[in-house]
């Protein structure tokens, strides 16, 4: 007996079986989760071989300064508490659904600049997972948000190094988030601070035989990713000591503190605190050039390699005057400097939230993430490449010069490891270290 079927029922069917074969994934636009590929998507934005796993951490940095208590000069002590996410490379059953639900915020401080928003959103990670023990143990890398924000502003790019076999931590900077954004000074003082420490606390739970962490991390091969008031950190982290001018700017605001000045370029103690675990830089709109954070001088310290990102209309840090003013002055190091063409200062973050589409919120709730003039998923994209390609070739050793080394403007040619034609509306400046005259 024949069997006829109805023509829309035998076209679903067809549809079907060809997307299982070909191993096809439908996914709706509710379904993009952050970090997820484009269709234009550059190669090495693709997510590595592990499967994620993720865990909270709290932290206790003790005998801090209470610089938002300080005054008559005198700085009083407290014990400064953090918390950290960690993602790493997670050992799972095969078919393990690996899913993870983050619990974020919008707004500030939920005063009278803009009330606490919540939300959710999901990542490509699992909670608890049990670490996956390899040959060779993980290069780390921390990663500093802006002010305000929260260790979850780019989890498109934490669980994508993570998969690629690196342990990584983000931290959420006590009075610099957006649930106890507190005045200025305490970010100035506590980003170097609270990056140095983390990585220290790190190492120590590495050799705890009773954590989930333990002998999985290569802290001698670590990078630093920073953006805006995380750049400025960073940046401090890796050799940039700040100028007598910040040091007097900031005794001013603080009723006469000198705490800052242990960061202080002219300070001998300084040149003791950069970290020779730090093998490499990535500095997302570092805050401060325009400021006067920085002088010559301070800016030569820095000669650990640095990747730059930024906006050429950056409206917050700065842009010819501000971060490539930051680029051309730090002239010990191998250095790049990528630059969206058109964007201002949100070339760091995940994609807005959908919450922030709501009718009648704030518009800094979406311009919190948002660029004007560019897709914030193609800008992720591309970060995950050409961060991918720096650590791997200062952490892992990798060359991976056709990857950097490549023309400066990329409207005039295809870059490598982009789709034909998708690599407009950026530049990728390179410098070597100066040669000592």
């Amino acid at each position: 007996m024949k069997i006829i079927l109805p023509t829309l029922f035998r076209t679903t069917v067809l549809i079907a079986v060809f997307l299982f074969f070909t191993g096809y994934e439908v996914r709706s636009q509710n379904e993009f989760i952050y970090g997820d590929m484009l269709p234009d998507a550059p190669e090495l934005s693709a997510r590595g071989m592990y499967a994620v796993g993720v865990k909270t951490l709290e932290m206790v940095h003790p005998n801090q300064v209470d610089i938002l208590n300080s005054k008559d000069g005198k700085d009083p002590i407290y014990n400064r508490p953090l918390t950290v996410e960690v993602w790493y490379p997670a050992d799972l059953a095969s078919g393990t659904e690996v899913s993870v639900v983050y619990e974020e915020v919008m707004g500030t401080r939920g005063d009278s600049l803009r009330p606490l928003i919540p939300f959710t959103f999901k990542g490509r990670a699992l909670k608890g997972a049990t670490p996956k023990i390899d040959m060779e143990k993980y290069p780390l890398v921390i990663v500093s948000h802006g002010y305000v924000g929260s260790r979850y502003l780019m989890t498109y790019l934490t669980e994508n190094l993570a998969s690629k076999g690196y342990v990584v931590a983000a931290i959420d900077h006590t009075e610099s988030t957006f649930r106890d954004a507190n005045a200025f000074q305490s970010t100035l003082l506590n980003r170097p601070k609270d990056i140095r420490f983390v990585i220290d606390q790190l190492e120590k739970l590495n050799s705890n035989k009773n954590d989930i962490l333990y002998n999985l991390i290569d802290v001698s091969k670590t990078g630093i990713i920073g953006y805006s008031m995380g750049g400025y950190g960073v940046l401090n982290v890796g050799g940039a000591g700040y100028s007598d001018g910040l040091s007097a700017f900031f005794g001013q605001m603080t009723g006469g503190s000198t705490a800052i000045s242990a960061l202080a370029a002219s300070n001998p103690e300084y040149q003791k605190t950069i970290d020779k675990r730090v093998k490499a830089i990535v500095a997302f709109a570092p805050w401060g050039m325009e400021r006067g954070v920085w002088n010559a001088e301070g800016l030569k310290g820095l000669n650990k390699p640095t990747f730059f990102i930024a906006g050429s209309e950056d409206d917050i840090s700065g842009y010819e005057k501000g971060i490539k003013a930051i680029y051309e002055g730090t002239v010990n190091t191998e250095r790049y400097l990528l630059t969206y063409k058109n964007a201002r200062h949100n070339v760091a973050p995940n994609p807005p939230p959908a919450e922030s589409l709501r009718p009648g919120l704030h518009i800094d709730e979406y311009y919190r993430y948002a660029e004007p003039s560019w897709d914030q998923r193609k800008i992720n994209n591309v970060n995950q490449h050409f961060v991918t390609a720096f650590l791997a070739q200062h952490l892992k050793a990798k060359d991976m010069s056709a990857y950097l080394k490549i023309p400066e403007d990329s409207n005039k040619k295809d870059w490598p490891g982009f789709k034909p034609r998708s690599s407009t509306g950026m530049e990728l400046l390179y410098a070597t270290p100066k040669e000592e005259e």
